[in-house]
Order: structure tokens, then C-alpha cells, then sequence
């Protein structure tokens, strides 16, 4: 049997994974991430690989990581949360570790993992929207993942929906994740509840009574509840995603989008308001097959999975 690792590497730890051809987490174990420091990252990243290769033969090692990843799966060329640029990582690592190392994009690399093994393992074109802090996408078409000319596709949260909008990390302004991610979904709370909506306060009295201190789990803990201020709070981000997928199924046309990230674990709160908006803007939906809109499986395990089947192949 072929084994492989998956390294999923964020801005607070990075988690890695021996990966089995069945897509089966054999083990698994996760570190905090040194964000600032471009060696400390490398690192930890071959003590993590060191440790897992331990009880099992692993052939090939595959690390995934927000950024742009060059078109080679060899060069990060920028990372938003972390401090790499223009690092060789895949030569680095394999000087070190003496595998076969193959870099994605941490997106990219779910979105392969749920196409393999999780929510589009039985089509054959797959886009991933990631729903966290910001919105990340993957794409899949015809069974490979699109990268683009220079390693940079997919970039689907910078779509710009509304034209001199929020201000966006990316520097421009009114991109898809400014109103579809877990952060908005925490600005428009916090704003509410600030402004004295009276809706908003059971909400606050969960904060302990300090708007500043709501979080997206609260937010979603709350709706499951059936908090009525938290729902309608779900289904407006629910919303804007749906639209968001209606403009990039008009360039994609996938058969299946799968929403995955943090935000998710919201269920049909979230997805059924996406869905909803997406029938709604869509064009000539009784005139053509309709994709589905499903939850991601593989949960935060998505990467590490992906990110391993990529190094196999």
C-alpha cells in the first residue's frame, strides 16, 4: 500500500497527516505555527514529517499553504498570513527530508481531497468554496485540478461583487469574501449589536455582554439554538455566497460546488440560503441542469488529505 503525508500549513499551526490510497488518516498531528519566521517555518515542517514518517514508509510528501504557489508546485511566491516569498520550498524540503515533495495552495489541495474522497467523488467537475476567515476556492475540471497559466487560479473570494465596497485585504474593494466569510459574518454582527438592535442581545449577553468579544461560533451556536437575529445574520452570508456561486458557475459551470471551511459546520443555515440565491441568479435555470450545492465531508482534514493524494500522483 502507498502512503504519503499531507501538511495542511496555517497562520496559527500547522497539522500533517499519513494518508493512506483510500484517502484514511493513518496518523496525524498538529503544531503551532511559526507565522514570522521563514526557517522556523521549514523547520517545523520536516520536524512534523520526521516524526510521522517514524512507523510508516511513506513514499512522497505533499504540503499545502495559503498563497500563491508557483506553477511548478515548487516556489511560494506569497503567502497573505505567513512570512514566506519566493521561497524554493519543494527543493528545500526535499534536500532535507530525501522525498518527493509536491507544494499546492491549501485550497486547491482540499478541493482535490473532496473531489477524491469526500462530496465530489462521483463528478467529474468540482469547484470548493472554503468559507473561514476569508472565502479560498479550488477547481476541478474534467478531473484535474486548474491551476492556471502561472499557479494562481482559483482565487475565487477576490471576485468583486460589489463595486467600491468593504475594503479587502487583497487591496481592492467589494471582493465576494468581504460579504461571504466568517469575518463578515462577525463584523455585521458586532455591528448590529452595536448599534442597539434589540434583536442582537441575547447574542450580546453571550459575548458576556461586550459586542467586541462575538465570535462566528457564537453566531452559529446561537442559530442552531434558534436565535432569530443569528439565523437571518447566516442566511445574509448564505446569500451572498449563493450569488457569488451563480457568477462563477456562469464562467465554470461545475456540476457540483461544495462549501467547506469553518462556516460550514452552520449546515443548512448557511447552505440552503446560498442555494435559494443561487437559483435566484443564475441564468435560465429551468432551461439547463442545475448543479448541486453540498456540504463539504472531509472536514479541516480536507487539506491534509488532498495535499497527500497530490504527492502520490
Amino acid at each position: 500500500m502507498s502512503l504519503s503525508i499531507g501538511i495542511d500549513v496555517g497562520g496559527t499551526k500547522i497539522a500533517g497527516g499519513v494518508v493512506d490510497e483510500a484517502g484514511t488518516i493513518l496518523a496525524e498531528a498538529r503544531v503551532e505555527s511559526p507565522a514570522d519566521d521563514t526557517d522556523r517555518i521549514e523547520q517545523t515542517i520536516v520536524s512534523l514529517v520526521q516524526g510521522l514518517r517514524a512507523d510508516h514508509e511513506v513514499d512522497a510528501v505533499g504540503v499545502g499553504m495559503a498563497g500563491y504557489i508557483d506553477s511548478g508546485r515548487s516556489v511560494v511566491m506569497f503567502t497573505p498570513n505567513l512570512a514566506l516569498r519566493d521561497v524554493p520550498l519543494r527543493a528545500d524540503l526535499e534536500a532535507t527530508l530525501g522525498l518527493p515533495v509536491v507544494v499546492e495552495n491549501d485550497a486547491n489541495a482540499a478541493a482535490w481531497g473532496e473531489f477524491a474522497f469526500g462530496a465530489g467523488a462521483d463528478v467529474d467537475d468540482l469547484l470548493l468554496l472554503t468559507v473561514g476567515t476569508g472565502v479560498g476556492g479550488g477547481i476541478v475540471i474534467d478531473g484535474e485540478l486548474l491551476r492556471g497559466a502561472f499557479g494562481v487560479a482559483a482565487e475565487v473570494g477576490h471576485l468583486r461583487m460589489v463595486p467600491g465596497g468593504h475594503p479587502c485585504g487583497c487591496g481592492n474593494r467589494g471582493c465576494l469574501e468581504q460579504y461571504a466569510s466568517g469575518s463578515a459574518l462577525v463584523r455585521n454582527a458586532r455591528q448590529r449589536a452595536v448599534g442597539g438592535s434589540p434583536e442582537s442581545r441575547p447574542l450580546v449577553e453571550r459575548a458576556g455582554g461586550d459586542p467586541a468579544a462575538i465570535t462566528g461560533p457564537m453566531v452559529t451556536a446561537a442559530a442552531t439554538a434558534g436565535d432569530p437575529f443569528c439565523i437571518d445574520l447566516l442566511a445574509e452570508l448564505g446569500r451572498w455566497l449563493g450569488e457569488g456561486i451563480a457568477a462563477l458557475a456562469t464562467v465554470l459551470d461545475p456540476a457540483v460546488t461544495v462549501i467547506g471551511g469553518g462556516v460550514s459546520q452552520a449546515g443548512d443555515l448557511l447552505v440552503a440560503p446560498a442555494r435559494a440565491a443561487f437559483l435566484g441568479e443564475v441564468i435560465a435555470p429551468e432551461h439547463r441542469p442545475v448543479q448541486e450545492i453540498r456540504t463539504a465531508r472531509l472536514g479541516n482534514r480536507a487539506g491534509i488529505i488532498g495535499a497527500a493524494d497530490l504527492a502520490r500522483r
